[in-house]
This record gives structure tokens, sequence and C-alpha cells, in this order.
């Protein structure tokens, strides 16, 4: 998976690049056909940093999720919060319609039996 991490108005050090890199990097728990994670950190307000992070799955559409905090780092937790939500969220939609199309897929073959006896 790629990963690209991009800061305005400032710098992150490597160590912080990393510590992003890992705690992002716990999506794929949620979705494993993540492609890849676009990161911005805009550090013009020191005091409260924002983060952006945008993420790529196959045969999806881009999920995205910004946050703004206090620190880096909770600004970094909080838009993989709302990350992992919106994945959550996606992988039990496409799920629960793998499950209908199934049992549909079973009522239309019962029915066919029935209406050949």
């Amino acid at each position: 998976m790629q990963q690209s991490i991009a800061v305005r108005h400032g710098h992150l050090s490597e160590a912080s690049q990393d510590k992003i890199k890992g705690r992002v990097e716990k999506l794929s728990r949620f979705f494993d056909r993540l492609m890849s994670m676009e990161i911005v950190v805009d550090l013009s307000d020191e005091q409260h940093p924002e983060v952006d992070i945008k993420v790529s799955a196959e045969h999806k559409h881009d999920f995205v999720a910004h946050d703004k905090a206090d620190s880096l780092m909770a600004a970094v937790d909080g838009a993989v919060q709302k990350l992992e939500q919106q994945l959550r969220k996606y992988k039990e939609k496409v799920q629960e319609r793998s499950r209908n199309t199934h049992v549909r897929r079973q009522e239309v073959a019962t029915e066919g039996d029935s209406a050949e006896e």
C-alpha cells in the first residue's frame, strides 16, 4: 500500500512521520483492499494542527477524513477514527448486499422448484 505524507506550513521529524504512518496503517485491519493513503498535515496554526487523510480503496471511491485538535497525534487519531467508521460502515453495506443477493437466489430457486411441481 502506498503512503504519502505532505506537510503544509511547517516540518515534521522522521519520528513523527513514522508514528503517523503506524497509526494510519491500522486502517488495513478494517478493509483489506486499501490501495493508497494520502496524509496532509497543516501546521499553519501550531496550537491546533489539522490533519486530512484520503484513502483509496479498490473498486470504490475515496474515503476522506479531516480533524483538528490540540495536538498533532490527537488530530491524527480523530481522523483515523472517522475513517475506521466509514470503512466499517462500507464493509457492512457490501456484506449485507452480498447476503441479500444470496438469499434472493435461494428464494428464486425455491419458487422455481415449486412451479415445476
